[in-house]
């Protein structure tokens, strides 16, 4: 089969032919139909700190997609209780391999726990052929959840789990960074009846796609902030007192300060967005307006996934937005002009297609 590896130590991927996995004990395998690129794959080709401490060379990569089941292995119930997996259901994939014996597993909180294996990073991927994962990631979607949308539900998820760390309705929200994953949360906001839904970046591209995604949606209030200031659009808005919700999506040190600057006494932040390096933060306006900062990370397992799904079948308006944000799709034969579009900087979600690979 044809699989996406990372082949030696240092900067670059390759298309090999390697040998098809099986279901061992405790594990299903898929075929991928579609498999989305991300940051984190990024990071993998340019070969940065990061993957140096996780990717062994000889690795698939690949991390976000949707597929077939077609092999179940050892132990996995099978049968007719909707619960249990069966060959043709069609599956997204929660990425976080868990170790289910640390404390966080043991209380179910399976996204924090301490000895995680990514797949597609720390053990093989999705940019493949076909691809096993053990039977307890598995996320069986409805029809109504189609292979595209599918590919793009982990980050989704990271929305979904970032959005509702806060309550929302009746809130003014903003969100700094208007990528894929800010624009969903976005998104979410205002399904969830926020008053103000802001979203921020300095890049009219993004703010661009953002535009696309709410056409028909709903109102949002779209900045480039390398023109203007929040202090201008709360005034616009005719905001009193400050944000109540923000969400830190761009990992940019300025955006953060400006958030800490714009939210109200007692607001409340969830910061998903990965900095490159420390930055300071202003820890006496912290902690003289009583504001909460609040680390999300991946999404929680597997409570996101429901909210996620539900969100989805409740809103077919807001699955045509969210499919707005796919820009571009590429045969798993191109995936070097997959990696050049994500690399853009301009892109939405990239898809590599490997239905006929």
């Amino acid at each position: 089969m044809k699989a996406l590896v990372k082949p030696h130590r240092g900067p670059g991927l390759e298309l090999h032919d390697v040998a098809e996995p099986y279901a061992g004990p405790g594990e299903v395998k898929i075929k991928v139909m579609y498999a989305g690129l991300c940051g984190t794959d990024l990071h993998i080709l340019s070969w940065d700190d990061f993957a140096q401490k996780h990717v062994s060379p000889g690795q698939t990569i690949g991390h976000e997609f949707f597929g077939e089941i077609v092999e179940i292995g050892d132990g996995v119930a099978q049968g007719d209780r909707k619960d249990e997996l069966q060959v043709g259901n069609r599956v997204s994939v929660e990425g976080h391999v868990v170790c289910g014996r640390c404390r966080n597993c043991r209380a179910g909180r399976h996204h924090m726990c301490i000895r995680t294996s990514s797949i597609g990073v720390d053990r093989n991927g999705a940019f493949a052929t076909y691809v096993t994962v053990p039977a307890d990631n598995v996320w069986v979607q409805p029809a109504e959840i189609d292979p595209e949308l599918g590919a793009i539900f982990d980050p989704f998820g990271n929305a979904v789990h970032t959005a509702f760390q806060y309550p929302l309705t009746g809130e003014d929200v903003v969100i700094t960074g208007a990528g894929p994953i800010g624009i969903m949360s976005a998104l979410i906001a205002r399904h969830s009846g926020a008053r103000h839904v802001v979203l921020t970046d300095i890049s009219d591209e993004r703010l661009d796609l953002a535009k696309k995604a709410f056409d028909g949606y709903g109102e949002v209030c779209l900045v480039n902030t390398a023109r203007q200031s929040l202090e201008v659009v709360q005034e616009r808005l005719g905001m009193k007192e400050g944000f109540d919700v923000a969400f830190e999506m761009s990992g940019n040190p300025r955006a953060m300060a400006s958030i800490i600057d714009n939210v109200t006494h007692g607001g409340q932040i969830a910061m998903l967005g990965l900095p490159s390096a420390p930055y300071a933060i202003d820890w006496n306006r912290v902690i003289s307006r009583m504001i909460t900062i609040k680390g999300v990370y991946g999404r929680e397992m597997y409570d996101t996934w429901y909210t996620a799904t539900t969100i989805l079948l409740s809103s077919k308006p807001l699955r045509e937005a969210l499919r707005t944000l796919i820009t571009h799709r590429f045969h798993a034969d191109d995936w070097e002009k997959a990696f050049e579009a994500a690399s853009s900087g301009t892109a939405g979600k990239v898809l590599i297609d490997w239905r006929n690979s």
